[in-house]
């Protein structure tokens, strides 16, 4: 399967941190698929570089989660199943909520005005349909309340999560059908949080996952080749 990787040099990053960054978003993105194999050869090919950075950049994304090791096959896309989207998602769903309610209490007038923005942005980017703007949106929008707890411990449960989170996020937002739910989503969790109503912000916030959920499981079982986390030989 070829693949026309958009590869950006950047003078400041070593070269093996622009592979991996171009690995990662191509995995992110569905680009390159859950359980397509990758061979070194043929990626330093395509990527117009040597073997060692994407053997590192391999390894990089396995820690991440983002590739698996296979006995006998080598390094694939690690699969979406819905047992590792309920997980991650199970603990989303409470710290999501427990990050709404302290966003009632803390956010500043400043907070408050970013957020309105990051709304403004996500139903901008929702109607101009690129899926990665979109799902930049919703990660800034989040990122906003996230912050406004100003619990560093929290903000850092939440940081580890996010790098699980990156692939369900781009299954949820391919499905178009779903994106007025998600603008109106925001919306419901905004307004609380700018009213200051504690159990409508944690409740809005746990519908918002409850529905991606719905959504990401909807995607997954309509491929045949990933359904319940079956590999692609």
């Amino acid at each position: 399967m070829e693949h026309d990787f958009t590869v950006n040099m950047n003078e400041f990053l070593p070269l093996r941190d622009v592979v991996f960054n171009t690995l990662r978003r191509a995995i992110l993105t569905g680009e390159l698929k859950p359980g397509e194999r990758l061979m070194e050869i043929h990626l330093a090919n395509r990527l117009g570089v040597s073997r060692t950075p994407i053997r590192e950049a391999i390894r990089k994304l396995e820690l991440e989660g983002l590739v698996t090791m296979i006995p006998r096959r080598g390094a694939e896309v690690a699969q979406i199943t819905e047992k590792s989207l309920q997980d991650v998602l199970e603990v989303r769903r409470a710290l999501d909520a427990l990050c709404a309610e302290l966003a009632c209490d803390r956010i500043t007038a400043e907070g408050k005005a970013a957020l309105k923005k990051a709304c403004d942005g996500f139903e901008a980017a929702t109607k101009a349909g690129e899926i990665v703007e979109i799902a930049a949106a919703d990660v800034a929008l989040h990122d906003i309340i996230v912050q406004a707890t100003g619990n560093q411990r929290l903000i850092s449960l939440i940081n580890n999560l996010s790098e699980q989170m990156y692939r369900y996020r781009f299954e949820y937002i391919k499905d178009e059908s779903g994106h007025e739910n998600l603008v109106s989503e925001h919306r419901m969790i905004y307004e609380s949080i700018m009213k200051g109503d504690k159990e409508g912000a944690a409740a809005a916030a746990r519908l918002h996952i409850d529905n991606q959920e719905k959504s990401i499981i909807r995607q997954i079982r309509i491929d045949p080749n990933r359904k319940n986390g079956s590999r692609r030989h």
